[in-house]
């Protein structure tokens, strides 16, 4: 019995990349990109308005929840602020990356936002609303992802490591709630 050769692939057109890879104006962006660059800046935008809205929240719990037996939740509370700091960091450099501007504007953030801001004053009412808006920015993320598919593997990527931590926040948060409830 013969073995069959498979038609190896096609080889790749470096000529072709070198022309296209002159055309400095777009940066990082290639011919090849597939993604719908302006649908992905605005979706990585919401995001952003996102993460500075839930920056906000946790440094407003952080300096507001009071009592020694309460220190372990600021600590937390702390953290993941500082986390989502990270999260707002990669998404507005990314969106950089893809020629866009990344939107801070405080004017807008809230109705960008995905998640809500929350100026609870009782600890366990802070745990709660973290846990709502991890659940959200985690549900956000996962349509992000589904909607980008194949089309952009780079944001795809971040979008998945964003919301790998988002998870362990809420996680986090339930487990503060089930011991504080």
């Amino acid at each position: 019995m013969a073995e069959s050769n498979p038609t190896p692939p096609a080889g790749i057109d470096k000529e072709a990349i070198r022309a296209a890879a002159r055309n400095l104006q777009d940066g990082p962006v290639t011919a090849g990109y597939q993604g719908d660059r302006q649908a992905v800046i605005k979706m990585l935008n919401d995001a952003l308005a996102t993460e500075l809205v839930c920056i906000n929240r946790y440094k407003r719990h952080y300096y507001t929840v009071q009592g020694r037996e309460n220190a372990g939740i600021k600590a937390e509370f702390l953290e993941h602020a500082n986390q989502e700091q990270e999260h707002a960091d990669w998404l507005a450099e990314r969106i950089v990356q893809l020629n866009g501007e990344p939107d801070f504007n405080p004017a807008t953030l809230l109705e960008r936002s995905h998640a809500e801001y929350d100026a609870s004053s009782d600890v366990q009412s802070m745990v709660r609303a973290n846990l709502i808006a991890e659940r959200v920015a985690i549900e956000s993320y996962r349509q992000m992802i589904q909607q980008i598919g194949d089309t952009d593997p780079t944001t795809r990527l971040l979008l998945i490591k964003i919301m790998a931590v988002e998870e362990e926040h809420a996680d986090d948060m339930r487990d503060m709630l089930d011991e504080h409830g």
